[in-house]
């Protein structure tokens, strides 16, 4: 009898001691890093789908559920998630969430913010105030919030310290080849003007040198009438465009309206991961974001 407590008291130890950190991800993108980065030492419930619109989002009880029991959130932040995240953040009750607290980590304060607005006015339509939130559209952006996040983990995670410091110079080295493989595989696509369904391609331009010459929405979240996508296709017969770019979220049609009546390829980049059938994780988001951009010029 004694042997046996003494192994029930061994299992409950070793189960405390290598027991998952709970992490509750807003976006596929960074339930993925957080896997790349931590492993087996954490189980992620992921609180948006691929093919959802994260402006959109509804804070169902069964997201304050996992909230709830979340020991570290992961989110892009720059109000992205601003129509759904407090709400969520306020019913859970989690003090360890909590905006300002260790478990509380939101990716967009370790990057350099693009489009952030002079000005705010609802006029305007869905602009955020610290600028636009898509950053995970850059592959450059994940190499400082990688270093965040590893050292978040082994701050609320400190016994598995070295597991975290292991993985994350795994994959900043991978990265970094990526990240070069993939500029090198984009250079003829530096310089060409495209179309944008939604203001939601900014970094990705930067990174690639891509020219935005129109927006399909007249503001920012606010959908096209057929007399605006009229008046972008005249624009674009003085500025002539190669590809309208759309993400795998949004509807196509606008996208496929102008791409007909302009003879120009509509292409379809996955945004994040799952957002398509060959973005699996983080590496193949990008390799099938290269391609699809790659096959627009044809």
């Amino acid at each position: 009898m004694q042997k046996i407590l003494y192994v029930l008291l061994l299992l409950l130890i070793s189960g405390n001691t290598y027991a998952a950190l709970n992490v509750f991800a807003c976006e596929p993108e960074w339930a993925a890093l957080t896997q790349l980065l931590a492993g087996n030492q954490v189980s992620i419930y992921t609180a948006t789908g691929p093919l959802q619109d994260t402006h959109q989002v509804q804070a169902r009880p069964s997201l304050i559920a996992k909230a709830r029991s979340a020991q570290m959130l992961v989110c892009t932040g720059a109000e992205l998630e601003i129509g759904w995240m407090p709400v969520v953040l306020r019913e859970s009750g989690n003090s360890a969430i909590q905006l300002g607290s260790s478990g509380h980590f939101e990716a967009a304060q370790y990057v350099t913010m693009q489009e952030v607005p002079t000005r705010l006015d609802r006029a305007d339509g869905d602009v955020h105030a610290a600028g636009n939130p898509h950053i995970q559209t850059d592959p450059r952006n994940y190499l400082p919030i990688a270093e965040a996040l590893s050292k978040r983990l082994i701050e609320l995670d400190p016994a598995s310290s070295q597991l975290y410091q292991q993985n994350y110079a795994k994959f900043n080295q991978q990265w970094r080849a990526a990240i070069a493989k993939w500029e090198k595989q984009a250079a003829p696509l530096k310089g060409v003007a495209v179309v944008v369904q939604h203001k939601g391609f900014p970094y990705l331009n930067n990174w690639l040198g891509l020219k935005e010459v129109a927006e399909l929405e007249p503001k920012p979240g606010m959908e096209p009438s057929a007399a605006y996508l009229g008046k972008v296709l005249n624009d674009l017969q003085q500025h002539p465009a190669r590809m309208v770019m759309r993400a795998a979220y949004q509807d196509g049609r606008p996208s496929e309206w102008i791409a007909e009546r302009a003879h120009i390829n509509a292409v379809t980049v996955p945004y994040t991961v799952g957002g398509t059938a060959q973005a699996i994780d983080l590496f193949t988001m990008f390799d099938d974001t290269i391609a699809r951009l790659l096959a627009g010029l044809k």
